[in-house]
């Protein structure tokens, strides 16, 4: 069955009144809500049609009835105003004083982190980046020596991000052999993949002594670990804020499962991964994505740009019944903010 436009306008002011007010939505102020001149039967009547499609539901304990998930889908799809932009008090002070003081050019880390904050802080939700992937290239390692035979390696990528791996040897290395380590890699293979030093040790160590062989060959493997690790590419911001969402708050089973998603970040990854292919600003709501764990979430994400090239996504993830027309324009300002600053290191 199709909506007629009487329908259509009930179903968005349920819904919004739902998402204004938190309460099951009854005839009676659905019918002040909407401003359509309609008898409190004919309501009920429209209303008992939508819950029949999918639409809204009705509580067990209540005779208001609150949008499903397919009706928040038909309602971002077709029914949704977004504010072209955000309201003047939110562009002004947090974006300034972030690209002021923390979008600093020669930290791309730190401004993918700093992203993150702004989306949460700006939601009042959780707030998520995925990072561009990481080449596995290096400019230059370290090798500290912590105690006997545990060494601190440091990796320095050409953008100046740094990575340590904790490396456990055989040998108690003296920090003589260290140095001297490092700079035989650094001079001979810095500026090159982790995987080019590999084929390339097996032939050019051997004139060196074992145990320097060796401790080269777990540097790279660490370096090369370290640099592919993909957890590392998603930065996460202000998931206790969705512990004051009430749906969210009082479900701790619903808790476990969203935070466990956090911790594990594989499937977050993968539904920012889909969000990259796509153009403009995504909203997966509920179970629809297969990926979020729970029916009561959803994502707004968006694709952010380097050089022309999308690297990665970012966006807000928060209750079903979150103000889209406010966090769209949010995720939406904040992916070309994050494309700018990244454009200029």
């Amino acid at each position: 069955m199709s909506l007629d436009i009487r329908a259509h306008t009930l179903l968005k002011a349920l819904i919004e009144n739902y998402i204004a007010e938190g309460q099951p939505v009854g005839s009676r102020a659905l019918l002040k809500a909407s401003g359509l001149d309609l008898s409190p039967a004919t309501i009920r009547n429209v209303m008992a049609d939508l819950e029949a499609m999918g639409f809204i539901a009705s509580p067990h304990t209540s005779a208001g009835r609150v949008p499903t998930p397919r009706g928040y889908r038909l309602f971002v799809d077709t029914l949704l105003t977004a504010q072209p932009s955000m309201p003047q008090q939110l562009v002004t002070t947090p974006i300034e004083e972030v690209a002021a003081s923390k979008l600093q050019a020669n930290q791309p880390q730190k401004v993918i982190a700093n992203a993150a904050q702004m989306l949460s802080s700006l939601s009042q939700f959780a707030g998520v980046v995925l990072a561009p992937k990481r080449e596995s290239v290096f400019h230059q390692i370290d090798f500290l020596r912590l105690s006997e035979k545990r060494i601190l390696l440091v990796i320095v990528a050409p953008n100046g991000e740094v990575q340590n791996r904790l490396l456990l040897t055989d040998v108690d290395y003296t920090p003589a052999q260290l140095v001297h380590s490092a700079n035989y890699i650094n001079q001979n293979y810095g500026g090159l993949h982790f995987d080019q030093v590999r084929v390339r040790l097996q032939s050019e160590l051997r004139q060196l002594h074992d145990d320097m062989t060796r401790l080269m060959h777990a540097a790279i493997e660490a370096g090369s670990e370290a640099m592919s690790d993909e957890q590392d590419n998603v930065v996460i911001s202000g998931e206790r804020n969705l512990l004051n969402v009430e749906s969210m708050s009082s479900n701790m089973h619903s808790l476990r499962k969203l935070f466990d998603m956090f911790e594990q970040k594989t499937s977050l990854m993968q539904l920012l991964d889909v969000s990259s292919k796509a153009t403009g600003v995504q909203i997966f709501i509920g179970g629809e994505s297969q990926v979020m764990p729970l029916d009561d979430m959803s994502v707004v994400a968006a694709p952010y740009e380097v050089n022309g090239k999308i690297v990665g996504t970012l966006g807000v993830i928060g209750p079903t019944r979150m103000a889209y027309e406010r966090v769209i324009p949010i995720v939406d300002i904040t992916a070309k903010l994050l494309s700018n600053a990244l454009n200029s290191i």
